[in-house]
């Protein structure tokens, strides 16, 4: 990918930007994964003129030219799993060049990529829970707090979906809430009476208050928008500020777990298996689109199960 005039430059860039569109428009991907692939895309092509390329862009990219962009990263000493992120965005991109006909074949096809160890989850028991649950106080902050984490950990739902429910997208009466998961594909999950109870006392007692500024003179103004969780000015409650309410109560906790709003989504799931939910129903709750996804939660319950045989078992 020499990048030697402004119409082989060009050329280039139409081709990426064709692809974010491809993925904006017909993927439904995320801005996260739109400017992740883009980067990584240009990072490639940046690796390529350095090594010197054919006339025309992409054209040329065989495995080999592949293989050495992984060597260099390697000796980059990048993580398994930027790297697989980084191999996986030229592998769409390039079938997506195959697909509009600008490439024959697509050159990712004969690389194989490093295999990523998966770790298992970090979740919480649940004892671990109860006392996270009983930290806020009863304060309009701590009603709001006290809302988020029950949810977080009664639903499953990631934090960026907590974050974009709206009122209209909840069911106290009926326990259900409509969220946006990625892909703007839309879910309904489920929450238990202790969830709904919490939600209804922070819709009661706390957003009111927290939707309500007092200004000059004691005249008050509320905010006027539809998000359900909202911040100490009235604003909706954004991603960051959800990691830093569950940041706040683990320090109280003084745990040594890293525990993160996404912990309580693998707790809600691995606590589903443990008291005998079926996997597809975990998979349909958590809006995973591969089943594999949700499988790797069985391996903690059965971790835990050898745990308790070797523990419990006289001839273990």
């Amino acid at each position: 990918m020499i990048m030697c005039d402004n119409k082989q430059t060009n050329q280039i860039d139409k081709f990426i930007d064709q692809f974010m569109f491809y993925l904006r428009v017909e993927k439904n991907s995320s801005r996260h994964t739109l400017l992740n692939y883009q980067r990584d895309i240009y990072q490639f092509v940046e690796f390529v003129s350095n090594q010197g390329g054919g006339e025309r862009p992409f054209s040329y990219v065989t495995p080999l030219l592949l293989r050495s962009y992984l060597a260099h990263l390697k000796s980059q000493e990048y993580a398994k799993a930027t790297i697989m992120r980084r191999i996986a965005a030229l592998r769409s991109f390039f079938r997506f060049l195959c697909r509009e006909n600008i490439l024959s074949e697509n050159p990712c096809d004969a690389v194989r990529t490093p295999k990523l160890e998966k770790k298992l989850p970090v979740f919480l028991d649940a004892n671990e829970v109860s006392e996270l649950m009983a930290l806020p106080d009863d304060s309009p902050l701590g009603f709001r707090d006290k809302a988020v984490l029950e949810l977080l950990y009664a639903t499953g739902v990631r934090v960026n979906e907590l974050a974009g429910i709206t009122l209209p997208d909840i069911d106290v009466e009926g326990r259900t809430i409509i969220v946006s998961g990625k892909g703007a594909k839309e879910r309904i999950v489920l929450m238990g009476k202790t969830a709904a109870a919490f939600l209804e006392k922070y819709l009661q007692r706390a957003r009111p208050v927290l939707c309500t500024k007092t200004g000059e003179y004691g005249r008050q103004t509320k905010k006027q928008h539809s998000y359900l969780f909202v911040n100490n000015r009235g604003g909706p409650l954004t991603d960051r500020s959800i990691r830093r309410i569950v940041e706040k109560y683990v320090e109280e906790m003084a745990l040594k777990k890293n525990v993160s709003p996404h912990t309580l989504r693998h707790t809600f799931a691995t606590h589903l298996l443990d008291n005998g939910a079926d996997l597809r129903t975990v998979q349909e709750l958590l809006g995973h689109v591969n089943l594999s996804t949700t499988q790797l939660y069985t391996h903690i319950t059965t971790e835990r199960l050898k745990a308790n045989y070797k523990k419990s078992h006289p001839r273990a």
